[in-house]
């Protein structure tokens, strides 16, 4: 495999994207505005949903947050 899937996936970033530095220190909000209403929680954290649109470790850290706060006790 050659380079170019990984730069044309850079070049077609979001320019939103907030980062994964910003993704990180609030992805626990995010999630628990995404349990409640996931259109809602993209439509308040542009920059995020962009963000977790294009990385794969961030999309699968809030996965596990989401399962995490919606798993039955």
């Amino acid at each position: 495999m050659n380079g170019w899937a990984n730069l044309d996936r850079l070049l077609r970033t979001d320019p939103r994207d907030a980062g994964c530095g910003a993704v990180i220190e609030l992805l626990d909000v995010y999630a628990e505005l995404a349990v409640a209403d996931p259109a809602r929680a993209r439509r308040r954290q542009p920059g995020i949903a962009a963000h977790l649109d294009a990385c794969g470790p961030c999309e699968e850290d809030l996965a596990g947050l989401l399962a995490a706060l919606t798993q039955e006790l």
